[in-house]
């Protein structure tokens, strides 16, 4: 028993097994901006590209454990991960490898490839932490323009990164449901322009600038450009058209364009973590990255498609402006000539100093505006060349976003919890209700995720026409509001994030109709 002890003590004695010169490769050509911790990989098929090879000197035999992991916000601040694939091999000292064969139908973004030996893990950091673990990207079509909007005529220029061989790229308006022959799948889009082919041998190892399309004479709206290469993969590319001159119609809606790229997880950086101020307390975000879920932006869903949708079913004609637009009108009073009404239908959470003047003063004047979610003109932000700084919140500033919308921020629950409006102003506003079915008391839809509600910095008069009571607990219940001030502005806020989502609803759909009838009236 003397030796196997003897052993045994030799070998506690000995250093913990490591790896060291971590490197990771995709076994091809490298895509532009790849480093020795990061590898671009497209796995579909044709053996360029299709697999993540990693390399290590392990310094002791050990088994080493891989796990491709997606990190994602979980809350706002807080973050969390999910091991999509696993493996483990034991091998000797000395060079090793480990190999990770993507399926096709993995999401377009990159993974961090978490590497444990003994008790050692490379790979465990979190979005401002060290990196010392490869990063895969995942290669999809990444798409974006080059500007948030552009008027009828003006060339618009796309930035594409994909290492297909060819492309058909094309332009939907999304639309209300038409026939299927001319919709797209995921936009519900009616098609703009037939299929263009691109031929895009000349990129595959680095993104080109594409002078994609001349915006033609199409209504002022919201457009996608869709790509499609020629082994499947799909990418989106929102834009705006504005309208040729501002007050072409004499409703103005303003697309949440800030909000938009403050909630674009897409990782420029390679780290493994998206970059935005909510993931890694980053300060700053690029408004020129594509969008992470197919280039189409976050929570899309809840609130501009639907209200988009509402728009077409009911014939309402609307000039369509992004931030940048409405940051470029020079005044309130220059917006108040051009526009009776400017709807807000996203979560306008983030607007400049101009942007918050520009809005209260044309409220001050008389203007009407819409607020359809919750938390708006929260914090301030400028905007310098390609990037959006965060900025204060409003009412630390002085400027409580209520004294303009009638409600401000109370909390979030993420959707945890969502309750019904119960309606309180069907009395005192009835032309708020009418034709709805609804009274005093009745309830209707499902909202939350965000709420807002009044408090002391609301305008004298605020009335509340519905509320969802103690949403997040005691006390603490969302408010849609509605006040008129004595120059005749007449201001209208949900109160819930979602409540454009439910435009699908026959009674919602009827208390919209109301209210913009009111607000659009001279």
């Amino acid at each position: 028993m003397i030796v196997p002890l003897v052993a045994a003590i030799a070998a506690a004695s000995l250093p913990a097994p490591a790896l060291v010169d971590i490197r990771v490769s995709n076994g091809s050509a490298p895509f532009s901006g790849d480093t020795a911790l990061l590898a671009t990989v497209s796995p579909n098929g044709d053996g360029f590209r299709d697999s993540a090879v990693v390399r290590f000197v392990l310094t002791r035999a050990a088994t080493v454990h891989l796990d491709v992991v997606a990190t994602q916000m979980v809350r706002a601040g807080r973050t969390g991960t999910t091991v999509v694939w696993s493996t483990a091999r034991r091998l000797p000292a000395g060079p090793g490898r480990l190999i990770w064969r993507p399926a096709r139908s993995t999401q377009p973004r990159t993974y961090i490839l978490r590497l444990t030996v003994g008790t050692r893990v490379y790979g465990g950091y979190g979005p401002n932490g060290r990196q010392n673990a490869p990063v895969v990207r995942i290669q999809g079509i990444d798409a974006a323009f080059t500007r948030r909007s552009y008027a009828p005529g003006e060339t618009a220029e796309l930035r594409l990164a994909t290492d297909a061989r060819s492309l058909r790229l094309q332009v939907f308006a999304y639309q209300s449901p038409g026939r299927p022959s001319e919709q797209d799948v995921k936009t519900a889009g009616l098609a703009m322009t037939g299929p263009i082919p691109v031929d895009w041998r000349g990129h595959r190892d680095a993104p080109a600038l594409l002078r994609v399309v001349r915006a033609g004479d199409w209504p002022s709206g919201l457009y996608f450009l869709r790509a499609i290469s020629s082994d499947g993969r799909v990418g989106y590319a929102p834009f705006i058209v504005r309208p040729k001159r501002l007050g072409t119609e004499r409703v103005a809606v303003v697309l949440a364009t800030n909000t938009w790229a403050a909630y674009n997880f897409e990782d420029a950086d390679g780290n493994g973590w998206g970059d935005s101020w909510y993931v890694g307390g980053h300060s700053t975000v690029d408004l020129e990255r594509p969008f992470l879920d197919f280039g189409v932006p976050f929570r899309f869903h809840d609130w501009d498609l639907d209200f988009i949708a509402w728009l077409n079913r009911t014939g309402k004609r609307v000039d369509f402006l992004s931030d940048d637009d409405l940051d470029g009108v020079r005044s309130g009073d220059e917006l108040a000539h051009r526009y009776d009404l400017i709807v807000f239908p996203g979560h306008e959470e983030y607007v400049t100093r101009h942007a918050y003047d520009v809005i209260r003063r044309y409220r001050d004047v008389g203007g009407n505006l819409a607020f359809l979610a919750a938390n708006n003109l929260y914090r301030s932000v400028t905007r310098r060349g390609s990037t959006l700084v965060r900025g204060r919140l409003w009412r630390k500033l002085g400027r409580p976003e209520a004294s303009v919308v009638g409600v401000q921020y109370v909390g979030s629950n993420h959707g945890e919890k969502q309750g019904a409006f119960v309606v309180a102003g069907a009395a005192s506003a009835p032309w708020a209700f009418t034709g709805t079915g609804l009274a005093n008391g009745d309830s209707f839809g499902r909202y939350g995720i965000e709420i807002d509600a009044r408090p002391a910095a609301s305008p004298r008069g605020t009335q509340v026409l519905a509320r969802i009571p103690d949403l997040l607990g005691r006390g603490r219940t969302a408010e849609m509001t509605y006040y008129e001030t004595p120059a005749g502005a007449k201001v209208f806020a949900a109160g819930a994030l979602n409540f454009a989502a439910s435009l699908g609803r026959p009674e919602v759909a009827r208390l919209l109709d109301n209210i913009w009838a009111r607000l659009t009236v001279p």
